[in-house]
Protein backbone atom coordinates (compact mmCIF):
# COMPACT_ATOMS: atom_id res chain seq x y z
CA UNK A 1 0.00 0.00 0.00
CA UNK A 2 2.76 2.42 0.92
CA UNK A 3 4.47 2.01 -2.43
CA UNK A 4 0.96 2.32 -4.16
CA UNK A 5 0.93 5.48 -2.16
CA UNK A 6 4.49 6.76 -3.46
CA UNK A 7 4.21 5.46 -7.08
CA UNK A 8 0.53 7.95 -7.02
CA UNK A 9 2.59 10.78 -5.36
CA UNK A 10 5.44 10.66 -7.77
CA UNK A 11 2.80 10.37 -10.47
CA UNK A 12 1.04 13.09 -9.61
CA UNK A 13 4.02 15.29 -8.73
CA UNK A 14 5.31 14.57 -12.11
CA UNK A 15 1.67 15.88 -13.83
CA UNK A 16 2.18 18.87 -11.68
CA UNK A 17 5.31 19.94 -12.53
CA UNK A 18 3.58 19.42 -16.60
CA UNK A 19 0.89 22.20 -15.39
CA UNK A 20 3.48 24.69 -13.87
CA UNK A 21 5.49 24.28 -16.56
CA UNK A 22 2.69 24.87 -18.97
CA UNK A 23 1.43 27.71 -17.39
CA UNK A 24 4.90 29.50 -17.70
CA UNK A 25 4.93 29.05 -21.19
CA UNK A 26 1.55 29.95 -21.82
CA UNK A 27 2.11 33.24 -19.68
CA UNK A 28 5.07 34.14 -21.20
CA UNK A 29 3.58 33.83 -24.34
CA UNK A 30 0.19 35.87 -23.54
CA UNK A 31 1.94 38.79 -22.16
CA UNK A 32 1.36 41.56 -24.32
CA UNK A 33 4.33 44.00 -22.45
CA UNK A 34 3.42 47.58 -21.69
CA UNK A 35 0.45 49.69 -23.92
CA UNK A 36 0.69 52.67 -25.57
CA UNK A 37 -2.63 54.52 -25.69
CA UNK A 38 -3.42 57.84 -26.89
CA UNK A 39 -5.44 60.75 -24.40
CA UNK A 40 -8.46 62.24 -26.98
CA UNK A 41 -9.32 65.64 -25.71
CA UNK A 42 -11.89 67.62 -26.92
CA UNK A 43 -11.22 71.52 -25.58
CA UNK A 44 -11.19 73.02 -29.01
CA UNK A 45 -14.21 74.00 -31.73
CA UNK A 46 -12.64 72.39 -34.68
CA UNK A 47 -12.61 68.92 -34.23
CA UNK A 48 -13.64 66.00 -36.09
CA UNK A 49 -16.84 64.32 -35.15
CA UNK A 50 -16.64 61.56 -32.93
CA UNK A 51 -17.38 58.96 -35.62
CA UNK A 52 -14.69 60.49 -37.69
CA UNK A 53 -12.12 60.08 -34.97
CA UNK A 54 -13.21 56.41 -34.44
CA UNK A 55 -12.23 56.08 -38.03
CA UNK A 56 -8.84 58.00 -37.26
CA UNK A 57 -8.06 55.74 -34.67
CA UNK A 58 -8.81 52.71 -36.23
CA UNK A 59 -6.82 53.28 -39.06
CA UNK A 60 -3.84 54.70 -37.19
CA UNK A 61 -4.08 50.76 -35.39
CA UNK A 62 -4.67 53.33 -31.97
CA UNK A 63 -5.94 50.29 -29.45
CA UNK A 64 -5.99 52.40 -25.95
CA UNK A 65 -8.11 56.14 -25.59
CA UNK A 66 -8.34 57.85 -22.43
CA UNK A 67 -11.70 60.34 -22.48
CA UNK A 68 -12.12 62.86 -20.01
CA UNK A 69 -16.12 62.62 -19.33
CA UNK A 70 -18.36 59.43 -20.06
CA UNK A 71 -19.83 61.64 -23.35
CA UNK A 72 -22.88 59.51 -24.80
CA UNK A 73 -21.46 59.82 -28.64
CA UNK A 74 -18.01 59.45 -28.07
CA UNK A 75 -18.80 55.94 -26.53
CA UNK A 76 -21.26 55.62 -29.14
CA UNK A 77 -18.65 56.33 -31.79
CA UNK A 78 -16.17 53.47 -30.03
CA UNK A 79 -18.91 50.79 -29.76
CA UNK A 80 -17.61 47.60 -31.44
CA UNK A 81 -14.00 48.75 -32.64
CA UNK A 82 -12.07 46.94 -29.82
CA UNK A 83 -10.33 49.89 -28.78
CA UNK A 84 -10.15 50.36 -25.05
CA UNK A 85 -11.41 53.38 -23.24
CA UNK A 86 -10.63 55.31 -19.83
CA UNK A 87 -13.83 57.31 -19.41
CA UNK A 88 -13.94 60.11 -16.60
CA UNK A 89 -16.16 61.71 -14.12
CA UNK A 90 -15.10 65.43 -14.25
CA UNK A 91 -14.17 67.15 -11.23
CA UNK A 92 -17.48 69.07 -11.26
CA UNK A 93 -18.81 65.61 -10.75
CA UNK A 94 -17.72 64.95 -7.28
CA UNK A 95 -19.56 66.96 -4.67
CA UNK A 96 -22.79 65.00 -6.37
CA UNK A 97 -20.93 61.50 -7.01
CA UNK A 98 -19.80 61.80 -3.28
CA UNK A 99 -23.09 62.62 -1.43
CA UNK A 100 -25.59 60.40 -2.91
CA UNK A 101 -25.06 56.78 -4.10
CA UNK A 102 -28.51 57.42 -6.40
CA UNK A 103 -26.60 60.37 -8.49
CA UNK A 104 -23.99 57.35 -8.82
CA UNK A 105 -26.33 54.72 -9.56
CA UNK A 106 -28.42 57.14 -12.35
CA UNK A 107 -24.99 58.21 -14.02
CA UNK A 108 -23.77 54.61 -14.39
CA UNK A 109 -27.53 53.61 -16.14
CA UNK A 110 -27.34 56.14 -18.25
CA UNK A 111 -23.68 56.81 -19.73
CA UNK A 112 -22.44 53.42 -18.95
CA UNK A 113 -25.03 50.02 -19.06
CA UNK A 114 -26.39 51.10 -22.60
CA UNK A 115 -22.98 50.89 -24.20
CA UNK A 116 -21.14 48.34 -22.29
CA UNK A 117 -19.78 45.93 -23.13
CA UNK A 118 -19.70 47.05 -27.22
CA UNK A 119 -17.99 49.87 -26.38
CA UNK A 120 -15.17 48.31 -24.13
CA UNK A 121 -14.77 50.39 -20.90
CA UNK A 122 -11.44 49.13 -18.58
CA UNK A 123 -11.22 52.21 -16.27
CA UNK A 124 -12.89 55.00 -15.07
CA UNK A 125 -11.09 57.95 -13.66
CA UNK A 126 -13.14 59.74 -10.36
CA UNK A 127 -11.69 63.02 -10.98
CA UNK A 128 -8.67 64.38 -12.89
CA UNK A 129 -5.52 66.26 -10.80
CA UNK A 130 -7.19 67.16 -7.50
CA UNK A 131 -4.63 68.67 -6.19
CA UNK A 132 -4.48 71.25 -9.10
CA UNK A 133 -7.82 72.63 -8.62
CA UNK A 134 -8.57 75.79 -7.32
CA UNK A 135 -10.73 75.11 -4.95
CA UNK A 136 -9.60 72.11 -2.38
CA UNK A 137 -11.78 69.28 -3.83
CA UNK A 138 -9.65 66.00 -2.35
CA UNK A 139 -11.64 65.23 0.42
CA UNK A 140 -14.58 64.20 -2.38
CA UNK A 141 -12.82 61.59 -4.19
CA UNK A 142 -12.29 58.85 -2.09
CA UNK A 143 -16.16 58.99 -1.21
CA UNK A 144 -17.01 59.37 -4.77
CA UNK A 145 -15.14 56.04 -5.60
CA UNK A 146 -16.50 54.16 -3.39
CA UNK A 147 -19.95 54.96 -4.48
CA UNK A 148 -18.75 54.08 -8.02
CA UNK A 149 -17.35 51.19 -7.10
CA UNK A 150 -20.64 50.24 -5.32
CA UNK A 151 -23.10 51.04 -8.07
CA UNK A 152 -20.47 48.75 -10.35
CA UNK A 153 -20.54 46.07 -8.09
CA UNK A 154 -24.11 45.59 -8.23
CA UNK A 155 -24.06 45.86 -11.82
CA UNK A 156 -21.40 43.07 -11.39
CA UNK A 157 -18.97 45.25 -13.40
CA UNK A 158 -16.55 45.64 -10.80
CA UNK A 159 -13.67 43.17 -11.95
CA UNK A 160 -14.07 44.16 -15.28
CA UNK A 161 -14.25 47.96 -15.23
CA UNK A 162 -11.11 49.57 -12.47
CA UNK A 163 -11.92 53.10 -10.58
CA UNK A 164 -9.02 55.40 -9.74
CA UNK A 165 -8.34 58.40 -9.84
CA UNK A 166 -5.36 60.52 -11.34
CA UNK A 167 -2.94 62.78 -10.10
CA UNK A 168 -0.50 64.75 -10.82
CA UNK A 169 3.02 64.75 -10.22
CA UNK A 170 3.06 67.65 -7.62
CA UNK A 171 1.39 65.46 -5.29
CA UNK A 172 4.93 64.45 -4.45
CA UNK A 173 6.91 67.35 -1.64
CA UNK A 174 10.11 65.85 -3.22
CA UNK A 175 11.06 64.03 -6.31
CA UNK A 176 15.13 64.32 -6.55
CA UNK A 177 16.79 62.34 -6.06
CA UNK A 178 14.03 59.41 -6.95
CA UNK A 179 14.99 57.62 -4.02
CA UNK A 180 14.00 60.23 -1.49
CA UNK A 181 10.39 60.98 -3.43
CA UNK A 182 8.18 61.30 -0.54
CA UNK A 183 3.86 62.61 -0.69
CA UNK A 184 3.44 65.72 0.11
CA UNK A 185 1.92 65.42 4.12
CA UNK A 186 -0.94 67.70 3.21
CA UNK A 187 -2.78 65.41 1.42
CA UNK A 188 -2.33 62.12 3.76
CA UNK A 189 -5.83 62.89 4.82
CA UNK A 190 -6.78 61.27 1.45
CA UNK A 191 -3.86 59.39 0.73
CA UNK A 192 -3.93 56.98 2.77
CA UNK A 193 -7.48 55.49 2.26
CA UNK A 194 -7.37 55.78 -1.49
CA UNK A 195 -4.43 54.08 -1.74
CA UNK A 196 -5.57 51.19 0.50
CA UNK A 197 -8.97 51.22 -1.95
CA UNK A 198 -6.61 50.52 -5.05
CA UNK A 199 -5.18 47.76 -3.29
CA UNK A 200 -8.22 46.54 -2.09
CA UNK A 201 -9.40 46.26 -6.13
CA UNK A 202 -6.86 45.75 -7.50
CA UNK A 203 -6.91 49.34 -9.40
CA UNK A 204 -3.64 50.93 -10.99
CA UNK A 205 -1.97 54.27 -9.12
CA UNK A 206 -2.98 57.05 -12.12
CA UNK A 207 -0.49 59.81 -12.64
CA UNK A 208 0.40 62.38 -15.11
CA UNK A 209 4.23 62.87 -15.72
CA UNK A 210 5.77 65.95 -17.90
CA UNK A 211 9.40 65.90 -18.11
CA UNK A 212 8.89 68.96 -20.67
CA UNK A 213 7.65 71.36 -17.33
CA UNK A 214 10.28 70.20 -15.90
CA UNK A 215 12.97 71.33 -19.03
CA UNK A 216 10.87 74.60 -19.25
CA UNK A 217 10.57 75.93 -15.91
CA UNK A 218 14.43 74.68 -14.68
CA UNK A 219 16.39 74.70 -17.88
CA UNK A 220 19.25 75.86 -16.02
CA UNK A 221 19.09 72.33 -13.95
CA UNK A 222 17.50 69.61 -16.87
CA UNK A 223 19.26 69.63 -19.94
CA UNK A 224 16.60 68.75 -22.79
CA UNK A 225 18.88 65.64 -23.71
CA UNK A 226 18.05 64.46 -20.31
CA UNK A 227 14.16 65.18 -20.52
CA UNK A 228 14.11 64.07 -24.17
CA UNK A 229 15.22 60.34 -23.41
CA UNK A 230 18.40 61.32 -25.77
CA UNK A 231 20.91 58.35 -26.11
CA UNK A 232 23.41 61.24 -25.66
CA UNK A 233 22.22 62.50 -21.94
CA UNK A 234 24.71 62.67 -19.20
CA UNK A 235 24.20 60.11 -16.79
CA UNK A 236 22.57 61.23 -13.63
CA UNK A 237 23.07 59.08 -10.43
CA UNK A 238 20.96 58.30 -7.30
CA UNK A 239 23.54 59.32 -4.57
CA UNK A 240 21.38 57.05 -2.33
CA UNK A 241 21.08 53.91 -4.45
CA UNK A 242 23.82 54.33 -6.77
CA UNK A 243 21.38 54.09 -9.57
CA UNK A 244 22.08 55.87 -12.61
CA UNK A 245 19.26 57.60 -14.60
CA UNK A 246 19.54 58.64 -18.53
CA UNK A 247 16.21 60.54 -18.61
CA UNK A 248 13.93 62.47 -16.29
CA UNK A 249 11.05 60.36 -17.49
CA UNK A 250 12.32 57.25 -15.47
CA UNK A 251 13.83 59.77 -12.92
CA UNK A 252 10.25 60.47 -12.20
CA UNK A 253 8.68 57.78 -12.30
CA UNK A 254 10.51 56.16 -9.62
CA UNK A 255 10.45 58.83 -7.48
CA UNK A 256 6.81 57.60 -7.15
CA UNK A 257 7.41 54.03 -6.55
CA UNK A 258 10.08 55.16 -3.80
CA UNK A 259 7.24 57.26 -2.27
CA UNK A 260 4.87 54.44 -2.41
CA UNK A 261 7.36 52.06 -0.92
CA UNK A 262 7.87 54.52 2.08
CA UNK A 263 4.12 53.96 3.17
CA UNK A 264 4.18 50.23 2.24
CA UNK A 265 2.34 50.20 -0.74
CA UNK A 266 4.76 48.16 -2.86
CA UNK A 267 2.36 46.34 -4.95
CA UNK A 268 0.44 49.20 -6.51
CA UNK A 269 0.74 49.43 -10.40
CA UNK A 270 1.54 52.72 -11.61
CA UNK A 271 -0.57 53.78 -14.95
CA UNK A 272 0.91 57.04 -16.66
CA UNK A 273 -2.24 58.74 -17.61
CA UNK A 274 -0.94 61.56 -20.09
CA UNK A 275 2.60 62.49 -20.85
CA UNK A 276 4.00 63.71 -24.40
CA UNK A 277 5.79 67.09 -25.85
CA UNK A 278 4.28 69.88 -27.47
CA UNK A 279 4.91 70.94 -31.18
CA UNK A 280 4.51 74.28 -30.95
CA UNK A 281 4.80 77.15 -28.37
CA UNK A 282 5.41 80.80 -27.37
CA UNK A 283 8.93 82.46 -28.13
CA UNK A 284 9.62 81.94 -24.70
CA UNK A 285 9.04 78.13 -25.23
CA UNK A 286 11.95 76.96 -27.57
CA UNK A 287 12.03 73.62 -26.58
CA UNK A 288 8.52 73.17 -27.59
CA UNK A 289 9.39 72.03 -31.56
CA UNK A 290 7.60 69.36 -33.63
CA UNK A 291 10.89 67.88 -33.53
CA UNK A 292 11.38 67.21 -29.74
CA UNK A 293 8.19 65.99 -29.32
CA UNK A 294 8.80 63.54 -32.22
CA UNK A 295 11.65 62.62 -30.42
CA UNK A 296 10.26 62.25 -27.19
CA UNK A 297 6.89 60.42 -27.79
CA UNK A 298 9.07 57.69 -30.68
CA UNK A 299 11.88 57.17 -27.28
CA UNK A 300 8.68 56.91 -24.80
CA UNK A 301 7.13 54.04 -27.26
CA UNK A 302 9.77 52.06 -27.24
CA UNK A 303 10.56 52.37 -24.46
CA UNK A 304 6.79 50.93 -23.13
CA UNK A 305 6.96 48.42 -26.28
CA UNK A 306 10.05 47.05 -25.33
CA UNK A 307 9.53 46.67 -21.31
CA UNK A 308 12.66 48.46 -20.47
CA UNK A 309 11.38 49.59 -16.98
CA UNK A 310 13.22 51.71 -14.44
CA UNK A 311 16.32 51.80 -12.79
CA UNK A 312 14.64 50.77 -9.45
CA UNK A 313 12.32 48.58 -11.58
CA UNK A 314 13.99 46.91 -14.79
CA UNK A 315 12.09 45.42 -17.06
CA UNK A 316 8.36 46.26 -15.44
CA UNK A 317 5.37 46.92 -17.74
CA UNK A 318 4.47 50.34 -17.95
CA UNK A 319 1.24 51.74 -19.80
CA UNK A 320 1.34 54.58 -21.51
CA UNK A 321 -1.05 57.45 -22.84
CA UNK A 322 0.17 60.58 -24.82
CA UNK A 323 -1.25 63.81 -24.74
CA UNK A 324 -2.95 64.42 -26.90
CA UNK A 325 -5.25 62.91 -30.02
CA UNK A 326 -5.45 66.38 -31.30
CA UNK A 327 -4.67 70.11 -31.19
CA UNK A 328 -6.77 71.97 -29.15
CA UNK A 329 -7.73 75.23 -29.63
CA UNK A 330 -9.43 76.43 -26.82
CA UNK A 331 -7.25 75.61 -23.79
CA UNK A 332 -5.86 78.54 -22.14
CA UNK A 333 -2.35 79.87 -21.34
CA UNK A 334 0.74 79.67 -23.10
CA UNK A 335 0.68 78.74 -26.41
CA UNK A 336 2.20 75.26 -26.41
CA UNK A 337 -1.35 74.16 -24.53
CA UNK A 338 -3.13 74.16 -27.67
CA UNK A 339 -0.21 72.34 -29.74
CA UNK A 340 0.22 68.93 -27.85
CA UNK A 341 -1.80 67.07 -30.38
CA UNK A 342 -0.20 64.06 -33.02
CA UNK A 343 -3.31 65.22 -35.71
CA UNK A 344 -4.53 68.50 -36.63
CA UNK A 345 -8.32 68.85 -36.20
CA UNK A 346 -8.49 68.39 -40.73
CA UNK A 347 -6.94 64.89 -39.53
CA UNK A 348 -3.34 64.97 -40.66
CA UNK A 349 -0.43 64.50 -38.65
CA UNK A 350 2.10 67.36 -36.93
CA UNK A 351 4.61 64.81 -37.10
CA UNK A 352 5.60 61.55 -38.13
CA UNK A 353 5.27 58.98 -35.26
CA UNK A 354 5.20 55.28 -34.64
CA UNK A 355 3.07 54.10 -32.50
CA UNK A 356 4.31 50.37 -32.75
CA UNK A 357 8.24 51.47 -31.58
CA UNK A 358 9.06 49.35 -34.42
CA UNK A 359 10.35 52.24 -37.00
CA UNK A 360 13.89 53.40 -37.55
CA UNK A 361 14.81 56.37 -35.40
CA UNK A 362 18.22 58.11 -35.43
CA UNK A 363 20.37 57.26 -32.38
CA UNK A 364 21.54 61.00 -31.88
CA UNK A 365 18.93 63.54 -32.92
CA UNK A 366 15.37 60.90 -32.75
CA UNK A 367 14.01 61.49 -35.39
CA UNK A 368 12.12 59.43 -38.02
CA UNK A 369 14.98 58.23 -40.95
CA UNK A 370 13.34 58.79 -44.07
CA UNK A 371 14.35 57.69 -47.85
CA UNK A 372 13.88 60.98 -49.15
CA UNK A 373 17.39 62.84 -50.87
CA UNK A 374 14.76 66.13 -50.83
CA UNK A 375 11.40 67.70 -49.80
CA UNK A 376 7.85 66.60 -49.98
CA UNK A 377 5.44 69.38 -51.12
CA UNK A 378 1.78 69.24 -49.70
CA UNK A 379 -1.40 71.33 -48.66
CA UNK A 380 -1.27 74.17 -46.48
CA UNK A 381 -3.90 72.83 -42.95
CA UNK A 382 -5.17 77.04 -43.50
CA UNK A 383 -6.29 76.63 -47.20
CA UNK A 384 -10.10 76.95 -48.33
CA UNK A 385 -12.21 73.64 -49.50
CA UNK A 386 -12.36 75.25 -52.83
CA UNK A 387 -8.88 75.89 -53.05
CA UNK A 388 -7.96 72.66 -52.19
CA UNK A 389 -10.72 70.78 -54.61
CA UNK A 390 -9.08 73.25 -57.29
CA UNK A 391 -5.82 71.69 -56.40
CA UNK A 392 -6.69 68.19 -56.42
CA UNK A 393 -8.78 68.40 -59.70
CA UNK A 394 -6.34 70.07 -61.76
CA UNK A 395 -3.29 67.88 -60.62
CA UNK A 396 -5.71 64.60 -61.23
CA UNK A 397 -6.65 66.05 -64.17
CA UNK A 398 -4.00 67.98 -66.23
CA UNK A 399 -1.36 67.53 -63.87
CA UNK A 400 -1.43 64.12 -65.18
CA UNK A 401 -1.22 62.79 -61.73
CA UNK A 402 -1.48 59.16 -60.69
CA UNK A 403 -4.44 59.41 -58.24
CA UNK A 404 -5.87 56.24 -57.87
CA UNK A 405 -4.22 55.52 -54.57
CA UNK A 406 -6.45 58.34 -52.89
CA UNK A 407 -9.86 56.53 -54.25
CA UNK A 408 -12.31 54.55 -51.61
CA UNK A 409 -10.27 51.01 -50.37
CA UNK A 410 -7.10 52.44 -51.78
CA UNK A 411 -4.07 53.04 -49.49
CA UNK A 412 -4.45 56.78 -49.16
CA UNK A 413 -7.99 57.09 -49.06
CA UNK A 414 -8.11 57.44 -45.56
CA UNK A 415 -7.81 59.84 -43.27
CA UNK A 416 -10.80 60.82 -46.31
CA UNK A 417 -10.39 64.86 -46.25
CA UNK A 418 -9.44 67.14 -48.70
CA UNK A 419 -6.42 68.39 -47.18
CA UNK A 420 -5.07 64.92 -47.11
CA UNK A 421 -6.30 63.51 -51.06
CA UNK A 422 -4.85 67.37 -51.98
CA UNK A 423 -1.27 66.75 -50.10
CA UNK A 424 -0.76 63.49 -51.53
CA UNK A 425 -1.97 64.81 -55.22
CA UNK A 426 0.41 67.83 -54.99
CA UNK A 427 3.17 65.85 -53.63
CA UNK A 428 3.44 63.81 -56.76
CA UNK A 429 3.08 66.78 -58.87
CA UNK A 430 5.48 68.16 -57.40
CA UNK A 431 8.17 65.17 -57.14
CA UNK A 432 7.44 64.27 -61.10
CA UNK A 433 8.32 68.00 -61.66
CA UNK A 434 11.89 68.09 -60.55
CA UNK A 435 10.43 69.01 -56.79
CA UNK A 436 11.10 72.96 -57.79
CA UNK A 437 9.64 75.80 -56.05
CA UNK A 438 7.33 76.39 -58.95
CA UNK A 439 5.86 72.90 -58.64
CA UNK A 440 5.06 73.32 -55.28
CA UNK A 441 3.00 76.55 -55.90
CA UNK A 442 -0.69 75.54 -56.38
CA UNK A 443 -2.20 78.88 -56.23
CA UNK A 444 -0.11 79.32 -52.87
CA UNK A 445 -1.21 76.72 -51.15
CA UNK A 446 1.74 74.43 -51.62
CA UNK A 447 4.30 74.20 -48.74
CA UNK A 448 7.07 72.31 -48.72
CA UNK A 449 8.55 70.24 -45.67
CA UNK A 450 11.42 67.70 -44.68
CA UNK A 451 8.91 65.72 -42.80
CA UNK A 452 7.91 62.67 -44.83
CA UNK A 453 3.86 62.77 -44.76
CA UNK A 454 3.60 58.84 -45.60
CA UNK A 455 1.46 57.18 -43.18
CA UNK A 456 0.84 53.30 -42.72
CA UNK A 457 0.87 51.64 -46.38
CA UNK A 458 0.56 55.67 -47.95
CA UNK A 459 3.94 56.37 -49.15
CA UNK A 460 4.18 59.69 -50.72
CA UNK A 461 6.40 60.17 -53.63
CA UNK A 462 9.54 60.93 -53.05
CA UNK A 463 12.77 62.10 -55.71
CA UNK A 464 14.50 58.99 -55.24
CA UNK A 465 11.34 56.67 -55.83
CA UNK A 466 12.35 53.92 -58.49
CA UNK A 467 8.32 54.05 -59.66
CA UNK A 468 6.45 57.18 -59.32
CA UNK A 469 2.52 55.41 -59.09
CA UNK A 470 1.27 53.31 -56.90
CA UNK A 471 2.94 49.95 -57.66
CA UNK A 472 4.87 50.53 -54.01
CA UNK A 473 1.68 51.17 -51.86
CA UNK A 474 0.62 48.32 -53.79
CA UNK A 475 3.71 46.04 -53.00
CA UNK A 476 3.84 47.81 -49.57
CA UNK A 477 0.34 46.42 -49.07
CA UNK A 478 0.68 42.84 -50.23
CA UNK A 479 3.98 42.78 -48.14
CA UNK A 480 2.24 43.33 -45.55
CA UNK A 481 -1.13 41.17 -45.92
CA UNK A 482 1.65 38.35 -46.40
CA UNK A 483 3.26 38.99 -43.01
CA UNK A 484 -0.20 38.99 -41.33
CA UNK A 485 -1.28 35.83 -43.34
CA UNK A 486 1.90 34.28 -41.84
CA UNK A 487 1.31 35.90 -38.23
CA UNK A 488 -1.88 34.32 -38.26
CA UNK A 489 -1.30 31.00 -39.08
CA UNK A 490 1.54 30.97 -36.53
CA UNK A 491 -0.62 32.11 -33.87
CA UNK A 492 -3.27 29.28 -34.57
CA UNK A 493 -0.89 26.60 -34.80
CA UNK A 494 0.41 27.98 -31.65
CA UNK A 495 -2.83 27.74 -30.15
CA UNK A 496 -3.57 24.57 -31.12
CA UNK A 497 -0.53 23.06 -30.19
CA UNK A 498 -1.27 24.70 -26.47
CA UNK A 499 -4.48 22.74 -26.57
CA UNK A 500 -2.98 19.84 -27.42
CA UNK A 501 -0.45 20.04 -24.84
CA UNK A 502 -3.17 21.22 -22.05
CA UNK A 503 -5.36 18.03 -23.18
CA UNK A 504 -2.12 15.78 -23.09
CA UNK A 505 -1.35 16.80 -19.17
CA UNK A 506 -5.19 16.37 -18.39
CA UNK A 507 -5.47 12.64 -19.88
CA UNK A 508 -1.97 12.48 -17.90
CA UNK A 509 -3.35 13.18 -14.85
CA UNK A 510 -6.62 11.14 -14.96
CA UNK A 511 -4.65 8.02 -15.83
CA UNK A 512 -2.39 8.52 -13.21
CA UNK A 513 -4.65 9.10 -10.71
CA UNK A 514 -7.27 6.47 -11.36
Amino acid sequence: MARWVFFLSTKVSMAMVLVLLLLIFISSEVCEGGKVGVCYGRNADDLPTPDKVAELVKLRDIKYIRIYDSNIQVLKAFANTDVELIIGVSNLDLLPFSQHQSNVDTWLNNNILPYYPATKITHITVGSEITENPVNITALVVPAMLKVQKSLKRAKLHKMIKVSTAHSLRILSRSFPPSAGAFDSRYAYFLKPMLDFLVANQSPFMVDIYPYYAYRDSASNVSLDYALFSSSSSDVIDPNTGLIYKNMFHSQLDALYFALMALNYKTLKIMVTETGWPSKGSPKEKAATSDNAQTYNTNLIRNVINDTGTPSKPGQEIDVYIFSLFNENRKPGLESERNWGLYYPDQTSVYTLDLTGMGSVDIVTGANITDSNGTWCIASSTASESQLQSALDWACGSGNVDCSPIQPSQPCFKPDSSVSHASYAINSFYQRNGATDVACRFGGIGVKTTKNPSYESCLYLTSGSKTLGNSNSTETSDSSKATQNTLDMFILLRFTFLCFLLQAVSNFISIQIF
